[in-house]
Order: structure tokens, then C-alpha cells, then sequence
């Protein structure tokens, strides 16, 4: 009966270290760039390598250098653009076009043109590239499926029933491919090597999951929910391990493995809420940091440390289910740092 003690308390022990450290340096807005431009956005990705950030905006995807605060080129067609994903191993950009049901194949170091793919299920949303099978998975919100395409070709080779709506999706380093199931708060697992979906999970108490994120080194996975929680799921058992209460309206969420952070980007709470992660089934909130209203999605820079979240003002107060009117020019990318 001393066992659960003796567990207990190096997780306490855990949770006041971790805590002390936040409390010493606490994250901060560091700048607030003001890019204007008509539009709304989704999905924003940063390249590691290239140094730049990538923010979809409506019809066209800003290359943003977020240190000069100097937009280094736009990747035009791109119509109802949601997400992006890089692929190392072949320095290209690939845009999910939702109004045009295609992909957009763009040179990272250009920043030219390369292809448009067509023919990906109906409007699609989240884009993962794989690089061990060189293949790119779009995940279509109307169609109910994923996409996959084979990079080299440039062609669309396999669809993928799934249960639900699809949202974010990310894979691990054991061939599989995780998305969340917005209308059935269901995870789903796909195995890479036969295209099929090897299992599907319940997230409750998580309802209507959007962003996801992944602790490769755990097998753990970070579903952010309306319901105002985060689901943490062990992927090798389907079980969720642990809930979070974080803020209202979040639609993304980051991982940062080397300081086993998670943040979640709360849009109409207007506020940031910083995870850390006691073990791989014990989490504590550290910090509730205010941001701006409709700063819903984030991307990490895992080298830097730092958060970028894009907002807007409002033409009036965030409706309930309703689509959102922004002033004209009041696009601004916000940095997230310690001061």
C-alpha cells in the first residue's frame, strides 16, 4: 500500500521544480508585428532550416523572416489555403488549397512555384509529409478522408476512408499517422505501410478535437478540445492517459520535446496556456499567459524556443459558431518568449 506514495512524491518533487523554473522566467509577448493585408488564416509552420515562417492567408501562404519582420515572398493560387508541410529531404513546400482541392508544390529556398496536385479529397485541411515513404497525406474535411500522394509523381495514388471529419494530424517515428476526428472526438491510427486505419480511439471527455500535437519519445499524444480540456493519449495503447483544463476556442497546439512543454493557442479566451509535461502521464498548467483575441493557432521554433500566433481585431464580438469579421489591415503576428 506504500507503493503509490513513493510514486507520488518524485512526481511532486517534479511538479515544484518545474514550477519554480516557469515562475523565474515566465513567458511574455516580445513583439506584436503589425502585417495588415485583407484575408483570414489557418495553419502556420516554421522552417527550421530556412529560417523563415510560413502563415496561410485565405488565397496565398506569407514567407515570413520573423527576427527582421520583413515578408520575404508570398506563394500565390493557393485558393482557401489551410496548412503547410516541409519535406527535408527534397527542400519542398506543399500548401493545402481547400477551395481547389489541390496541393501546391513549392522550392523552400526559392520560394518559386514547383507543381499543382490535383485531385486530393474535398477540401483539404491538415498536410503531413512523410519522409520515410517520400509520400504527403492531405486530410479532407467534406470528403472524409485522407489523400496520398506520391511526392516524386506528383500525383494523388491512394484515399483513405475515415470515420469522421478530419483535423490536425501528425506521425510518429514507427510508421504511423495520427488525426483527430472532430465529429466523433475520435483519434484515429493509420499504419503508413498498407494505407489503412489500424485503429480508432475515443478521446472523451475531449469534444470536437482540432489541434494536435506529439511527444515522439513517449508515444504520447495532445488533442486540444472546445470543451475547454487537452487530452493526452498513449499511442501504443489507445488510452487516454491524462485531461488538461486549458482556454476557450483553442485550434492548435505545439510540443516542445527539449523543455517537455505543451502550449495551446486559445482564441477566444485570448490567452495561452503553458503545460508542462511531470512524466509521460502527469501534466501541470504553469502559466496562463494573455494574448490576443483570435490568436487560435501557433508554430513553434524549437530551436529559439519561441511561439509565433497570428490575430486580428474584430469587427465586432466573437459569435458563437459564426463566422468572424476582421478589420481590414488589423492581420498582426505575435511573438511568444521569455522577456
Amino acid at each position: 500500500m506504500r507503493a503509490p506514495f513513493r510514486y507520488l512524491l518524485p512526481v511532486g518533487l517534479l511538479w515544484m521544480c518545474a514550477h519554480a523554473a516557469a515562475a523565474d522566467a515566465p513567458l511574455g509577448v516580445t513583439s506584436r508585428w503589425a502585417i495588415g493585408q485583407e484575408g483570414g488564416w489557418d495553419y502556420l509552420n516554421f522552417d527550421a532550416v530556412q529560417h523563415q515562417l510560413y502563415v496561410s492567408r485565405a488565397d496565398r501562404v506569407l514567407v515570413l523572416d520573423v527576427d527582421s519582420h520583413t515578408i520575404k515572398g508570398v506563394i500565390a493560387g493557393t485558393a482557401g489555403v489551410h496548412g503547410i508541410a516541409l519535406s527535408d529531404d527534397r527542400h519542398e513546400g506543399y500548401t493545402s488549397n481547400g477551395k481547389a482541392s489541390s496541393v501546391t508544390v513549392f522550392d523552400r529556398r526559392t520560394l518559386k512555384t514547383l507543381a499543382t496536385i490535383g485531385g486530393t479529397g474535398k477540401n483539404p485541411d491538415a498536410i503531413v509529409y512523410h519522409p520515410a515513404s517520400h509520400s504527403l497525406f492531405t486530410f479532407n474535411g467534406a470528403s472524409h478522408d485522407a489523400s496520398v500522394i506520391d511526392v516524386t509523381a506528383r500525383k494523388v495514388v491512394a484515399t483513405i476512408p475515415l470515420p469522421g471529419k478530419p483535423e490536425f494530424a501528425v506521425t510518429d517515428d514507427h510508421g504511423h499517422l495520427f488525426a483527430n476526428i472532430e465529429d466523433k472526438a475520435q483519434l484515429v491510427d493509420i499504419d503508413i505501410a498498407s494505407g489503412k486505419v489500424a485503429h480508432i480511439w475515443s478521446l472523451a471527455p475531449c469534444q470536437s478535437p482540432s489541434g494536435l500535437a506529439i511527444d515522439k519519445a513517449n508515444e504520447r499524444l495532445f488533442s486540444v478540445c472546445d470543451n475547454k480540456v487537452m487530452t493526452v493519449l498513449d499511442g501504443t495503447r489507445g488510452k487516454v492517459v491524462a485531461s488538461v483544463a486549458i482556454g476557450e476556442g483553442p485550434d492548435a497546439v505545439a510540443f516542445d520535446a527539449a523543455t517537455r512543454t505543451a502550449y495551446v493557442s486559445d482564441g477566444q479566451s485570448a490567452d495561452l496556456t503553458v503545460v508542462q509535461q511531470m512524466d509521460a502521464d502527469h501534466y501541470a498548467v504553469l502559466q496562463t499567459l494573455a494574448t490576443q483575441t483570435g490568436a487560435r493557432t501557433l508554430a513553434l521554433d524549437a530551436q529559439t524556443h519561441r511561439l509565433f500566433l497570428p490575430a486580428a481585431t474584430a469587427d465586432g464580438s466573437l459569435p458563437v459558431g459564426g463566422k468572424v469579421r476582421w478589420k481590414d489591415g488589423s492581420f498582426t503576428l505575435l511573438t511568444i518568449g521569455r522577456p
